[in-house]
């Protein structure tokens, strides 16, 4: 049984990514990482998957350097260790961030990256470093840039879509359909356990999204399937909308810029080039991930 260092081991991802280890073969382990400057592998590690960061705060009141402290330096110091061990296999949560905050067209590796924010530029700076060292003997090095995740027990800007429109509140966008993509947590560990397992996976960056990207208006329709009553759509001017967000920017209201542009703005990302490197499809489609999600926040409150 081979065993998976996961850092982050106890975050969203990390703890789905512990569970399918341990249903598919593997055995995982988490790693300490009070001191940064002494991270130890040990020999018995085949993977190391690195989830550990610091994620992005759209209420923009993190320090800048933060990021840089966290996203890049820490992986240095875990990517370094890896270095030094026997472990074969090493994989990278960047994040589509590192590449674009917005997407003019669709999002694919040979995109040069031009990233906006200090949690984009830190993630791509981890980036650099670990392809810096170039291919490694007898070593594989993943770099995935997932778009954003969903799943059982995520707080992220899904669940408080479906809080807002499960207390009956009109939907306020119905002047936008604009499509984005999606990535269930399930289709993340999936292809996380691939490249664990299978040696025929080239070393590289991948983008990680859901085949399907879907508009907002069609979320906002499964939202309203899962919490069983019809969801009221009002078509406020762009503009309104945009002004009343810029007024979150200033007083960290829940409603800002960052979490408006999420639902507003087309991000698709194009993940052919890991589907074409397992030559298998995900096991979820984009509406079958959505639907788990939305039913997990309905379980949750009636728990």
């Amino acid at each position: 049984m081979k065993n998976i260092l996961i850092t982050g081991k106890t975050g969203f991802v990390g703890t789905h990514l512990t569970e399918f280890c341990r249903t598919h073969s593997l055995r995982p382990v988490g790693l300490n990482l009070r001191d940064v400057n002494n991270v130890l592998i040990n020999d018995d590690i085949h993977t190391v998957v690195h989830l550990a960061g610091k994620a992005h705060d759209v209420e923009n009141v993190s320090d800048p350097e933060a990021y840089f402290e966290i996203n890049t330096k820490l992986t240095e110091k875990v990517f370094d260790s890896f270095i030094r061990s026997s472990a074969e296999v090493f994989i990278f949560m960047s994040s589509v961030k590192a590449v674009a905050d917005s997407v003019e067209t669709i999002l694919t590796e040979t995109v040069v990256p031009t990233p906006a924010t200090p949690y984009g530029k830190s993630k791509l700076e981890a980036e650099k470093y670990i392809q810096s060292k170039g291919n490694l003997a007898g070593k594989r090095v993943y770099i995935l840039r997932p778009c954003m995740i969903h799943g059982p027990g995520n707080k992220g800007n899904l669940n408080l879509l479906y809080r807002f429109l499960e207390r009956g509140l009109p939907y306020p966008l119905a002047a936008f359909n604009n499509k984005r993509s999606f990535l269930s947590v399930e289709n993340l560990c999936f292809v996380i356990g691939e490249l664990i397992e299978r040696e025929d996976i080239r070393s590289g960056v991948y983008n990680v999204a859901d085949e399907e990207p879907l508009t907002v208006q069609t979320l906002v329709t499964l939202i309203s399937a899962n919490v069983g009553r019809p969801v009221r759509k009002l078509k406020l001017p762009p503009a309104f909308i945009k002004f009343l967000a810029t007024i979150g920017d200033i007083f960290h209201l829940p409603v800002n810029t960052p979490r408006l542009n999420k639902l507003t703005e087309d991000y698709i990302v194009d993940p052919s080039k890991i589907l074409s490197a397992m030559q298998k499809p995900f096991p979820l489609n984009a509406v079958d991930g959505l639907n788990i999600s939305l039913a997990s926040f309905k379980n949750e409150k009636q728990e």
